[in-house]
């Protein structure tokens, strides 16, 4: 163990995700005497993200989607709160970090640092209108975009994708899709429920443009006309870009911390560097924590549920006792209400084939017919526990 310069420091957390904030919540349960401060570029107000791409036909402003201000939640855990603080740098070998309100030491350091929209190069005078949406800040640009019963083109129909399809089309907009593979969720589900869930959503209204990307983008007599790959041109009042995420490891990589996708880590998520740790859409986890399905192979989880295992996980270790974090099977639930789905999919590139168990259930299996995997529809998404307990982990 690397001697620590800095034992009775405090624990630094930067960001204020559902990462940063679990991580301080879980470990005061544990150590409620350790000075915490968590450090954020934004206010610090704890909202669930996976809201944001269902909020309209809920009919929540940005406002509504904030559970708890940042000023209560730092003083319900007692934690120190640095709101609108940039951290510019860590220096490793004095366990420092440097922000933009000047420097401080550091126990344990924990990135929580999340993860950024992708975003591509278009041609035209309009690229710069795309819009995603990634946080509560986006979702007001979004929806200040938003005329009444709006024009809206969805880059993208992956998970968020298609989740924002359905909010929008059940809102009173007009909603097209656009996404180089044939299927929505090509990635996730097996080909029928991806074929069900299209059909599901184009009942809503929304028109799909499969099999192509968006190339050019510009404004037209003040409209906004967006040119697809294919040749064909639709006119729209919003681009909403859902391509995926990156993870934000620009931090870590500059103090020479190891990153790959994200920022890497051991089963005890450590980083490279004593006393530094990562959780959250910014970390690739180590394989031997993702059991069966992983392939074998280090992967981010930009989703819930692996955040609160973590942070659990994390507490422990930061209050002196080293814990491996093991992720059990985790299934995601997409929010399309036109077509519920419950995905548990094994890691992207493992070898094996989608079968049917019944209507409603799809099985991934490997070629020693283990369960790596499943897909529930409709009526048989409640049976998810039931389910996930047949996969190999």
């Amino acid at each position: 163990m690397t001697t620590q310069l800095h034992p009775d420091g405090p624990v630094l957390i930067v960001g204020s995700g559902l990462a940063g904030w679990s991580a301080a919540r879980e470990f005061r349960k544990l150590d409620t005497t350790t000075p915490v401060t968590l450090i954020t570029s934004g206010n610090g107000d704890f909202y669930p993200k996976p809201a944001l791409s269902n909020a309209l036909a809920q009919g929540k402003s940005a406002e509504q989607l904030v559970t708890t201000p940042a000023e209560k939640m730092a003083a319900t855990l007692g934690v120190s709160l640095m709101p609108q603080t940039e951290v510019s740098g860590i220096d490793l070998p004095t366990q420092q970090i440097m922000t933009s309100k000047g420097s401080l030491a550091y126990r344990q350091l924990v990135l929580a640092t999340g993860a950024h929209p992708i975003r591509l190069s278009f041609a035209g005078d309009a690229a710069n209108e795309i819009v995603s949406v990634n946080s509560l800040d986006d979702y007001v640009v979004f929806r200040n975009r938003l005329p009444a019963q709006a024009r809206v083109l969805i880059m993208g129909a992956g998970l968020i994708g298609c989740e924002f399809a359905n909010d929008l089309a059940t809102s009173g907009n007009t909603v097209q899709v656009v996404d180089p593979n044939k299927l929505p969720l090509a990635l996730l589900l097996p080909p029928q429920a991806s074929a069900e869930l299209q059909a599901s959503l184009s009942e809503l209204g929304v028109q799909w443009h499969l099999g192509t990307s968006v190339a050019e983008l510009n404004r037209i007599d003040g409209e906004l006309s967006v040119e697809l790959a294919n040749g064909t041109t639709v006119a729209i009042d919003v681009v909403l870009s859902a391509i995926g995420l990156r993870a934000d490891i620009a931090l870590a990589k500059a103090a020479g911390i190891a990153t790959d996708r994200g920022i890497i880590v051991d089963a005890t998520l450590q980083t490279s560097a004593p006393h530094v740790y990562a959780l959250g859409d910014n970390t690739q986890y180590a394989s031997d924590s993702l059991g069966s399905g992983s392939g074998n192979t280090s992967r981010t989880l930009p989703y819930v549920m692996p955040i609160m295992n973590a942070a659990r996980a994390l507490a422990q270790t930061l209050n002196g006792t080293e814990t491996e974090v093991r992720f059990p099977v985790m299934p995601v639930t997409i929010k399309t209400p036109a077509l519920p789905l419950v995905v548990s999919a094994a890691a992207p590139g493992t070898a094996g084939t989608w079968q049917t168990l019944e209507p409603g259930i799809w099985h991934f299996v490997d070629a020693d017919a283990r369960v790596l995997g499943f897909v529930l529809r409709g009526a048989q998404t409640s049976r998810r526990a039931e389910q996930a307990k047949l996969v190999a982990l």
